[in-house]
């Protein structure tokens, strides 16, 4: 019988054990707690929930309810365990976190091809593999993992900007220009004085989200300000220092002329595009720890973002993970050497249930291979295809986390202004070219009530 090991007890781990067993492969799930606990960890069972308790909403023309959705219809463990845990939410799926853990954890220990081993791992197996060990990777085995991948070290990302979709711009005042003319490579916000000081005053009052005990000891107190990571300023921060700090710095204008009045704008946000496909623009210099909501208002008064839908949010806080673009292919599986996946935000993926994701389709993909069959890859028009093909993409040059969003999918064919209207069309798109993926590829296609 094929065997195999997965390397952590979280939601990622959880579930490429789970479709691993699934598919008659035998699984050795390596979990250091109760043994040794990371700085965010608590609870001794599996898939700990360590911040929220909510999976985000559950409605189908959402990009998390799509997800889930895509999930059930993939066999998911941690989807079918939090529907039978749930605690009201509106409209949202959260769960008791403890009887969520517990009813994984059940779940896992009960299978007859899952064997749990307690203790850090502190190297790779010769065995095939499932690397799902999270953001706060222990020290001896991200050891390991630098000489495997050739790297220095592994990412910290201590500050990303925002993303939103490019049909959201508004081309009428956002126009394509590099500086001094050389070529059109960005896209650029101008605003007058008058709009600078708006949205500079808006900046100034905007409220941070608060940090984490573990994130903490990672910043250091700036003249009284508020803590921030060294070498990575938020645009709030950088904006304390005066007001023309940041129009001097990543607002400056110098080498740009807005074709609306031939002239030099006051200050200038730049949009650089995200994806090969050019339906995301990030924010240029927007490193940012403002609070979601506030992200919107204030990011909201740039001009041509007025109506902009934001991808991804800003977000600060500590988090490991590796260069997927360059290491791991479409089904996570490291390119340099076969005998490892990886999955979980140590892929770049960010959010509960989008590292439960990746988690399936690397355990899928490991037990194809072990069965000597082809791997699987799911269409981009797929919410989890969109986020395989983000996290492996090589024209990512600065790579950071993402999340389930609908401006990862391709666009429909034909524009669609509703918004509710043009989420359940690509919603209903991505379930018809899922259940097609999975019969051209002899995959079970559940009915969602299974797990």
């Amino acid at each position: 019988m094929p065997q195999a090991v997965v390397i952590g007890g979280g939601l990622a781990g959880c579930e490429a054990a789970w479709q691993l067993a699934a598919r008659g492969i035998r699984v050795r799930v390596l979990e250091m707690k109760p043994q040794k606990y990371s700085p965010a960890h608590h609870y001794p069972g599996l898939a700990e929930l360590v911040c929220s308790n909510s999976l985000k909403a559950s409605r189908l023309d959402s990009a998390a309810g799509l997800l889930k959705e895509e999930m059930r219809r993939l066999g998911s463990l941690t989807v079918a365990v939090a529907g039978e845990t749930a605690v009201e939410a509106g409209g949202a799926l959260a769960v008791d976190r403890e009887q969520f853990s517990d009813g994984v954890t059940r779940r896992i220990q009960a299978h007859p091809l899952i064997q749990v081993e307690e203790g850090e791992a502190v190297r790779l197996p010769e065995e095939p593999c499932v690397v799902a060990t999270g953001p706060l990777t222990s020290d001896a085995l991200a050891g390991e993992l630098r000489r495997l991948l050739e790297r220095e070290s592994l990412s910290f990302y201590d500050a990303a900007a925002p993303i939103v979709t490019a049909e959201s711009i508004n081309r009428e005042i956002v126009f394509a220009a590099s500086r001094y003319d050389r070529g059109d490579g960005y896209l650029n916000c101008p605003m007058n004085r008058e709009e600078y000081q708006r949205f500079y005053d808006a900046l100034l009052t905007g409220e941070r989200a608060p940090l984490h005990d573990f994130d903490k000891e990672n910043f250091s107190e700036i003249k009284d300000e508020l803590p921030v990571y060294e070498g990575c300023m938020p645009i709030e921060i950088m904006a304390r220092r005066g007001a023309d700090t940041i129009r001097y710095g990543p607002l400056k204008p110098v080498g740009l002329r807005d074709p609306r009045t031939g002239h030099r704008p006051w200050a200038v946000v730049q949009l650089r595009m995200e994806n090969a496909q050019g339906t995301m623009y990030n924010l240029v210099g927007f490193q940012t720890n403002l609070k979601f909501g506030e992200q919107k208002r204030i990011f909201s008064l740039i001009p041509g973002l007025e109506q902009a839908e934001f991808v991804r949010y800003g977000v600060m806080h500590r988090n490991t993970f590796i260069d997927s673009p360059r290491l791991l292919d479409s089904g996570f599986r490291l390119k340099k050497d076969g005998r490892y996946w990886f999955a979980g935000q140590l892929t770049g993926v960010e959010g509960y249930m989008e590292s439960a994701a990746s988690g399936i389709l690397a355990g899928i993909n490991l037990a194809r291979r072990l069965h000597g069959n082809a791997g699987l890859t799911l269409p981009r028009t797929t919410m989890l295809g969109a986020l395989a093909a983000y996290i492996s993409d090589p024209y990512v040059k600065r790579f950071q986390p993402m999340g389930a969003s609908m401006g990862i999918l391709p666009s429909l064919s034909e524009p669609v202004r509703d918004k509710k209207l043009r989420y359940q069309l690509l919603a209903e798109r991505s379930l018809a070219d899922l259940a097609e993926a999975l019969r051209e590829g002899n995959e079970t296609i559940y009915s969602g009530k299974e797990g």
